[in-house]
């Protein structure tokens, strides 16, 4: 174990000491359970990973400061497979409750308590294919209330983003002369810092980044952007694992190597559930985001593609509130 790296790292993160020990005894825990099994953490397979995360479920001692130690760990070594492979164990679960909450807050909680009848959440740091059949049986229980109210439900900012983390957006956007400028902006901008992380060799969020990621999101704007076309905009999401999205032939594996899903992504090479295509409204609404926090209302997003459709990515198209149509900040050609 890294010791000293791995205190210097998480306090170049401004994190308080008592927690930064409880960090280096976490990873200690997991150093202890490879010994026994004559592993090294900083060699270890994604195998001895899976085994000890299914102990700690197993001793019902899967807290979060658990995995999200060994998460921060694995990112400072450069270990993508065990850093991608734990976030995806943990992260995803909180939309169960923030759809929970817009049920109650957009019809009752005798329609929450419904729809979420016996739908059990697997337990902290379960494996991904544990989660589509929960997920399956919520959006179709969503749907039996009618697909707008579905939609309406899904396309929201379940992950929790602060709005405060698109104010340097707000900023660009009232600095920008159209919308086209604002969003040739952010395209730049992003490509940078995709860039930065290909120098620097780190992860962004869960994708290894490689030049030919880059030369992908510089040919397509509407890649961590959008592209206006009238009176819409068109995102079309990167793929999850674009490293290996792009080297796929496979039609199914490539639809899941563009899944960001952790709730639904495992469904597609599984030989069930099918997932309705609906349930990417909830992508939908993580996608319509910035634009709903710099326009400062609510827009409409439309599914135009999903992987759980069968398209090799997701695409969508989001309306720009009627202030913004047609001249207000657009270059309608």
């Amino acid at each position: 174990m890294k010791i000293t790296e791995y205190t210097e790292f998480l306090q170049s993160r401004n994190i308080d000491s008592d927690i930064i020990k409880a960090a280096l005894e976490n990873v200690a825990d997991f150093e202890k359970f490879l010994k026994n099994r004559d592993g090294d953490i900083d060699s270890v397979s994604i195998h001895s990973v899976k085994e000890y995360y299914s102990s700690l479920i197993r001793d019902e001692e899967n807290t979060m400061p658990k995995f999200r130690d060994l998460a921060r760990y694995f990112y400072m070594t450069g270990q993508s497979e065990m850093y991608i492979y734990t976030i995806s164990t943990i992260s995803g679960r909180e939309v169960f409750e923030s759809i929970s909450g817009k049920l109650i807050s957009k019809k009752d909680i005798e329609t929450r308590n419904i729809v979420f009848e016996n739908l059990e959440i697997p337990p902290l740091g379960s494996p991904p294919d544990t989660y589509p059949a929960n997920t399956c049986l919520l959006v179709n229980r969503l749907l039996e209330l009618g697909s707008d109210t579905c939609h309406d439900v899904l396309a929201d900012n379940h992950h929790g983003i602060p709005h405060e983390s698109f104010q340097k957006h707000i900023q660009w956007f009232e600095e920008s002369s159209s919308i086209d400028d604002f969003l040739k902006r952010v395209h730049v901008e992003r490509i940078r810092i995709l860039q930065q992380h290909l120098d620097e060799g780190k992860v962004w969020f869960e994708q290894e980044i490689t030049p030919e990621i880059i030369e992908l999101v510089k040919s397509n704007q509407e890649i961590l952007s959008a592209v206006r076309d009238g009176e819409h905009l068109y995102v079309t999401k990167i793929p999850y694992s674009p490293k290996e999205w792009l080297k796929e032939k496979d039609d199914l594996m490539k639809r899941y190597y563009a899944c960001h899903c952790p709730l639904a992504r495992e469904a597609i090479i599984m030989n069930g559930p099918e997932i309705p295509v609906d349930w990417c409204y909830c992508s939908g609404g993580f996608q319509k985001l910035m634009f709903d926090v710099v326009f400062g209302e609510s827009t409409e997003v439309e599914v135009l593609e999903s992987v759980l459709a069968g398209n090799p990515v997701c695409r969508f198209r989001i309306s720009l509130p009627e202030k913004m149509i047609p001249d207000n900040k657009s270059s309608v050609g």
